[in-house]
């Protein structure tokens, strides 16, 4: 069996960013959440990519991000622990030397149709038909920030690159129109530890988040994100950087090569939801015109104008919204676990605010219903407690997402595991499971009575439905929630409960909730002895307690 990087997952410059952020000890929580091979579900999803976004290095020392595509299904994975790419990096592209030579990667496979997106870094060799990539560590984030864009393929001739030490006044507009980028940091110590090598990740934010201040200076806003600081910390570590910006119409990429540094108070900051400030002095500036044979469309004609009908506390921090669709228009079929894609303009927000949120409420509902948390830092979230009123209109994509059932069968048990505001698609999973006769367990954890959202509900779907149970764990009760009445077990939900449950060799388990929570879960699952792919899992927030919707 696959096991978990034995050492701490961290390096010290990652570490040193945990602590300055006082987000404790995140290798205690996150530990099995980071791994050393792929596991079924991420092997799948990088299989069925167009390209890769990878961070590397060229033999002058600079980091740099690419995106490097293949024909449909280049991708393959021979095993857990490798990728094979059928492709060819060509001399143009900054990492072709790299590929060449081989060495250390980092890698983000993301799918901007779906919103989807998995890492992970390790190193590539060249090998007879394209290239080897063997894996260092891997893990999954959240589609926050992410702009949902369909995909297409042209025939395709790249212009001759431009290479320059400073950004012109046209390359300077095309970052300000952005609404993406990739960025690629590395760590590097002569220890052989997973830790060490390049990371490539994604960052997004609406058209004007990077600005430009300077011909070779931009800054690059940082948002609350899942707390392993991996950027952050490879630029304490090592300040070089590269940044890679798609233009998606044109499949050109205009890559950047410099250093970078961290501002941990950015009073004043251009951008109000920023919780720190990535600034990046320009070294060199490599522009490549049709690189690509791929182009990305916005999705923005596929918005719905949905009105708000109704709105519920459902518990201290919870209010579930119920939407109808304002143009009259039956509202398009989801399936239970997907979320939906919402737009709302903020007072004091320069641009529009994209967020996803879970569907909570049955596929068969005339209505669709959000169960929000109110986060204090939340933009999004707090516009929709504080100010989004009856008969408010907001937009809408179509409800996307892979977070589902899988088709196990009837007799397979499906154990729904949820934590906090994670109930949310467990709701809609367990209305899913009492419609189609599946046997179901509905496990939720909350803190107490007052932060339970939904308990009605979900109390009288188990009550009407045979093939249903329930177990409720409160870590921390109130003086009047009552044992055997309000909640079963007093503590957190741990893999012994689970286990305990003995649902059976075939049973499948769904866990959502905080990274840690769900990371913790997963690993104890799998010890025990569950296949990887009977366990698929959804995360949101920073770290366990927190959330990040």
């Amino acid at each position: 069996m696959m096991t978990k990087t034995v050492e701490n997952p961290f390096h010290h410059g990652e570490r040193a960013a945990q602590e300055r952020a006082g987000v404790g000890d995140v290798a205690q929580w996150a530990g099995g959440f980071i791994r050393d091979h792929l596991p079924e579900q991420h092997r799948a999803f990088h299989t069925a990519l167009p390209f890769l976004v990878v961070a590397g290095g060229d033999p002058e020392g600079r980091t740099w991000v690419s995106v490097i595509e293949g024909s449909d299904g280049f991708v393959t994975s021979p095993d857990p622990r490798h990728l094979h790419l059928a492709t060819e990096v060509p001399q143009a592209d900054p990492l072709h030397s790299r590929f060449a030579a081989g060495g250390q990667i980092g890698a983000v496979g993301i799918d901007l149709a779906t919103r989807r997106r998995n890492r992970f870094s390790g190193s590539v060799s060249a090998q007879a038909g394209g290239y080897l990539i063997a894996m260092a560590q891997t893990f999954g984030n959240c589609p926050q920030y992410i702009h949902e864009r369909s995909l297409a393929r042209v025939p395709n001739r790249p212009l001759a690159p431009r290479r320059s030490s400073k950004l012109t006044p046209a390359q300077i507009d095309r970052i300000h129109a952005a609404d993406t980028l990739f960025i690629g940091s590395g760590h590097h110590v002569s220890k052989p530890l997973a830790s060490n090598g390049y990371d490539a990740s994604h960052r997004g934010g609406a058209p004007g988040f990077v600005r430009v201040t300077s011909p070779t200076q931009l800054q690059i806003p940082d948002y609350m994100g899942n707390n392993f600081f991996n950027t952050i910390g490879n630029i304490i570590a090592d300040p070089r950087v590269g940044l890679v910006f798609v233009d998606f119409e044109t499949g050109g990429l205009l890559h950047l090569s410099g250093r970078a540094t961290v501002d941990w108070s950015p009073v004043g900051a251009h951008d109000p939801d920023a919780w720190r400030m990535i600034t990046v002095e320009i070294e060199t500036v490599l522009d490549r015109p049709a690189a690509l044979s791929l182009r990305w469309a916005r999705l923005d004609h596929r918005r719905r104008r949905l009105r708000l009908e109704r709105r519920q506390q459902e518990s201290d921090t919870v209010t579930a919204f119920y939407f109808a669709p304002a143009d009259g228009r039956a509202l398009e079929p989801f399936s239970p676990g997907q979320h939906l894609p919402i737009t709302l303009r903020i007072p004091g927000q320069t641009a529009p605010v994209s967020r996803s949120y879970s569907l909570s409420g049955a596929p068969t509902d005339p209505l669709y219903r959000l169960s929000v948390k109110r986060e204090p830092q939340g933009v999004m979230s707090r516009a929709l407690h504080d100010r989004l009123q009856i008969g408010d209109v907001i937009e809408a994509q179509s409800p996307t997402g892979e977070f589902t059932a899988d088709d196990g069968g009837k007799s397979s048990v499906l154990v729904l595991v949820g934590a906090g505001v994670g109930l949310t698609p467990m709701l809609s999973l367990l209305h899913g499971a009492a419609a189609s006769g599946r046997p179901a367990w509905f496990i939720h954890g909350a803190r107490n009575g007052r932060s339970h959202a939904h308990r009605a509900e979900i109390a009288g779907l188990v009550a009407s439905h045979p093939h249903l149970r329930q177990r409720l764990f409160y870590s921390q009760p109130d003086p009047g929630d009552v044992p055997g009445r309000d909640f079963d077990m007093a503590g957190r939900v741990t893999v012994q409960d689970v286990l305990g449950l003995l649902a059976g060799p075939d049973a499948r388990y769904m866990l959502c909730g905080p990274t840690g929570f769900v990371a913790e879960l997963t690993q104890g699952l799998e010890d025990a002895g569950v296949p990887p792919e009977h366990i698929r899992f959804e995360t949101f927030g920073p770290a366990p307690g927190g959330s990040a919707k």
